[in-house]
């Protein structure tokens, strides 16, 4: 294996709280790569599947855990000793959870966030959520983001990520911890960039399941996958992100990811609305676990309306998961708005 820079140390006793499909194969690649790595999982019976039979069958049917992978229910035993904290919880319940652990979390060391979205209400990126709870210095947020189907990585298929924090030897830390021989992760320091690619990707995704279930083919999956980095890069234009991230891994790789696969929650969720059932059968389609952009495209959409930034597709979906419109009507008023230059 490819040996990394040297130049921070690398946390080994690492915490991954919650125990869904992206955390535990986050999980497994930290212990992959040698770290010694514990599991908090709200469900006792789950832990304890986790710890004794080496699997995760409701979120990763069929992959086989390290044995090196520990698991508890008990957050106190999760977090002692920690040498970093890994944050695996759906982003609209990230505050509550963090909230009810701010005693546990160990007084140093990295914070890194595996959660995809803009709080509702507050409107806040992952990142200000952590630092408002916790008050730690936002350099000790990790955030991860880019291609990242959970299921691809928990079967090895090579994957890259892209690693941001506003210290780059703290992002440095958690690439020397993660890298192994199918995870190849990379850093960045622009954590805002980072998390919009990361949030405003799963909305995109959705409309390209719509657009799946309407019976549309590449054309139509192409021009929105294309129209939703634009809107995507315009709002973080406003907010002061690097342009170029969303030519990255962080951005075009992680929107192409997610709008094109069947293992994309958001895209699932977007293709049973555009078949034409409800909001609660197209959840029970993705087994239970949270599509993102139902809740994200509210926040993301107000979000966008106060910078004063255009977002139609976000918009669209919006309407169509919040207010009542049908797939074909956000079509056709996508479709008949005015007409103007593509980089206006």
């Amino acid at each position: 294996m490819p040996e990394l820079p040297t130049n921070e140390t690398v946390p080994q006793r690492i915490t991954v709280l919650g125990a869904g499909s992206w955390g535990t194969s986050f999980a497994k690649v930290l212990a992959d790569a040698g770290r010694d790595v514990t599991m908090w999982a709200r469900r006792a019976e789950l832990a304890e599947e986790i710890a004794e039979r080496g699997s995760n069958e409701r979120y990763l049917p069929g992959v086989r855990l390290p044995d090196s992978l520990h698991a508890t229910s008990d957050a106190t035993r999760a977090l002692d000793g920690a040498d970093a904290v890994v944050l695996a919880v759906p982003s609209q319940t990230l505050r509550a959870n963090l909230s009810g652990w701010l005693e546990l979390l160990p007084d140093s060391g990295p914070l890194v966030s595996l959660a995809k979205g803009v709080e509702l209400g507050t409107l806040k990126r992952m990142s200000e959520v952590i630092v408002e709870v916790t008050g730690v210095d936002e350099r000790r947020v990790v955030v991860v983001a880019g291609p990242n189907l959970a299921r691809e990585i928990a079967r090895e298929q090579p994957s890259a990520a892209v690693l941001a924090c506003t210290d780059h030897e703290r992002a440095v830390s958690i690439q020397r911890a993660s890298f192994n021989e199918y995870f190849r992760p990379y850093t960045h320091t622009d954590v805002i960039g980072c998390e919009l690619g990361g949030s405003c990707k799963n909305v995109i995704a959705m409309a390209c399941g719509v657009a799946a279930g309407l019976g549309y083919g590449t054309n139509t999956m192409a021009t929105l996958i294309t129209r939703g980095l634009a809107e995507i890069a315009r709002l973080g234009a406003k907010l002061g992100a690097d342009p170029l991230t969303f030519s990255g891994l962080a951005g075009v790789g992680d929107l192409v990811a997610t709008c094109s696969s069947p293992l994309s929650r958001n895209r699932t969720f977007g293709e049973r609305l555009g078949k034409g059932e409800s909001l609660d059968q197209a959840q029970q389609a993705t087994g239970g676990q949270v599509a993102e952009g139902v809740k994200s495209c509210s926040s993301i959409r107000e979000l966008a309306n106060e910078q004063g930034v255009d977002m139609p597709l976000t918009d669209a979906m919006h309407r169509l998961c919040h207010d009542g419109r049908s797939p074909r009507q956000v079509g056709a008023e996508l479709l008949g708005r005015a007409k103007k230059p593509e980089w206006d």
